[in-house]
């Protein structure tokens, strides 16, 4: 097979380091304002004033259009030139960008209907569902930035170029963290004390949208390195322009079942007081550390690659990047989800237990880590499976699948959290199911629609996998019983010394065990960095 119809190891891996350097920077915002604001009534209001124009973000930028558009780009690129695709991707910048200004301005003016939909339960706390209108209305054009920051990510990736693009959320963690801090700082004298004021989250507010900006503009260099010239194009009647719209729909509506999951769940949340808003945003958070560093990173590498096989008609060649990418994403998934469930409570602790977090927020922070962990695995792999539908033209079968995940969602969310009386673990867990049971669904599909994903051979990896998770298990549970038995006790270095040390000592475990069990993908790894070495 071509070089450049193969998922590409060492790009995955640059990814992968890239969404990492990210994810990280993103724990690190987290727990700056943990510190600063702890799980508070406050800092639920920002959470959901962040989340309204990031669903969109989800709904219609990094899901929906990067979908279509890297799509229907590969496919002009491998069939027409550089010189049409790159005339499509003015025309799509230009609609892009008046489109998501349009977007931005409905959702200022209907700021409190959306907030209403997304946490009605604040109504009972005085000031925190206005506070929540007034940030959303602040962090709209957020929206506007981050969807054509998606666009030229997508020019990018469908030009192989993949490691800047992946380092742009970096810029807007910086962004945020420091200009929202600083201008945090300059809004309120209080800032950082238990006296703060509302004028606090104001500057974090206007700090995400310095962060979106930023993510934005890093990437310009290396577009225009490729060969992009931006010259703005009205003229939306192009074949082109209709496929990616053709495409959008669907996607635009599976994403949409993803969104109305988040704003159910976020309704549940609100109605539970104040603390379990912020403690699920706190442990999604940390969960979605693995999932960038490997389920987007190899979902983003597979993509372009499933496209260019699509347009040469090479089957098996779709057949076997789906199949590596699902196994690799076990691979890597797999002993990420047993530490963070043997590990909650140390690696929260470790992370956002200072200040304004206290050790009651860890435990309830920890138990909501414990259920999201279980669907880490099928969340990552729906990260490969869903975009590849849209490349072999089988774009509604991730719709409908949403369609059935919106029910599922709903009913498990009303038996855990209130039937059983669970609470925010009820919505983790709920999550966690409808992500495995989703992955299962869209799974059998794909195998049918490109007649067999080696799924044999996936089941033999599984097999070989959780062979090599079984010693993991132990490490973990042998340094809670004998090194970690009191938490709360516990300093921060003793605490940082004993965690670190576990996941570094459970990790070598780990791989040491799948090397010696001959799991393909982690001789591939052995041996990308065994010729690194060499050369150096």
């Amino acid at each position: 097979m071509n070089d450049h119809r193969k998922i590409n190891t060492k790009a995955a891996g640059a990814v992968g380091i890239a969404v990492m350097c990210s994810r990280v920077l993103g724990l690190i915002r987290e727990q700056v304002f943990a510190a600063l604001f702890g799980a508070s009534a406050n800092m639920d209001a920002f959470i959901v004033a962040f989340r309204t124009p990031n669903l969109l973000r989800d709904l219609f930028a990094e899901g929906a259009l990067s979908t279509a558009f890297i799509t229907t780009f590969s496919k002009k690129i491998e069939g027409e030139g550089d010189e049409l695709a790159w005339r499509l991707a003015n025309k799509v910048a230009t609609l892009t960008a008046v489109f998501m200004s349009v977007v931005t301005l409905l959702g200022i003016a209907f700021s409190k209907q959306l907030v209403w939909l997304l946490a009605k339960g604040f109504e009972a706390t005085p000031g925190k569902f206005e506070l929540a209108v007034h940030l959303t209305q602040i962090m709209f054009p957020f929206i506007l930035l981050v969807s054509l920051a998606a666009l030229v990510m997508g020019m990018l990736n469908a030009k192989n170029v993949f490691g800047m693009p992946a380092m742009a959320s970096t810029f807007f963690n910086l962004g945020s963290i420091i200009g929202g801090v600083a201008l945090g700082w300059m809004l309120d004298p209080k800032f950082g004390t238990k006296e703060y004021g509302t004028a606090s989250l104001v500057g974090l507010s206007i700090g995400t949208l310095i962060g979106g900006a930023a993510q934005l503009f890093v990437q310009f260099p290396a577009l225009h390195k490729v060969g992009f010239r931006f010259r703005p194009d009205f003229q939306w009647r192009d074949e082109g322009v209709r496929q990616i719209l053709i495409l959008m729909g669907p996607a635009v509506i599976a994403a949409s079942a993803v969104q109305v999951n988040v704003m159910v769940n976020g309704n549940f949340a609100s109605h539970l007081g104040n603390g379990p808003v912020s403690w699920l945003n706190y442990a999604f958070r940390l969960m979605q550390l693995p999932i960038g560093i490997f389920g987007v990173a190899i979902g983003t590498v597979t993509l372009p690659v499933v496209s260019r096989c699509v347009a040469l008609n090479d089957m098996p060649g779709v057949r076997h990047n789906l199949a590596r990418g699902i196994r690799l994403a076990c691979l890597l998934t797999i002993p990420c989800a047993i530490g963070l469930w043997f590990f909650s409570e140390p690696i929260i602790s470790l992370i956002f237990q200072r200040r304004r977090f206290v050790y009651t927020d860890t435990l309830q922070t920890a138990a909501a880590l414990k259920f999201y962990a279980m669907g880490l695995v099928a969340y990552s792999g729906i990260k490969v499976l869903a975009p590849a539908f849209y490349a072999i033209d089988k774009r509604n079968a991730p719709m409908m699948v949403s369609f059935f995940s919106i029910l599922t969602n709903y009913v498990l969310n009303q038996i855990f959290t209130f039937n059983l009386h669970w609470g925010h673990r009820g919505l983790a867990f709920s999550v966690g199911l409808v992500a495995m049971i989703n992955f299962a669904i869209l799974y059998a599909l794909m195998a049918r629609h490109v007649n067999g994903l080696e799924t044999k051979f996936l089941l033999v990896s599984l097999a070989k996998i959780a062979a090599a998770g079984f010693p993991l298990a132990l490490v973990c549970i042998g340094a809670q019983r004998f090194f970690l038995p009191h938490l709360a006790d516990i300093g921060f270095t003793h605490k940082a010394i004993v965690t670190l040390a576990t996941i570094a000592f459970g990790a070598m475990i780990f791989f040491g065990a799948a090397w010696l069990l001959k799991i393909d993908e982690v001789h591939d790894v052995s041996r990308l960095v065994a010729r690194k070495f060499s050369r150096k």
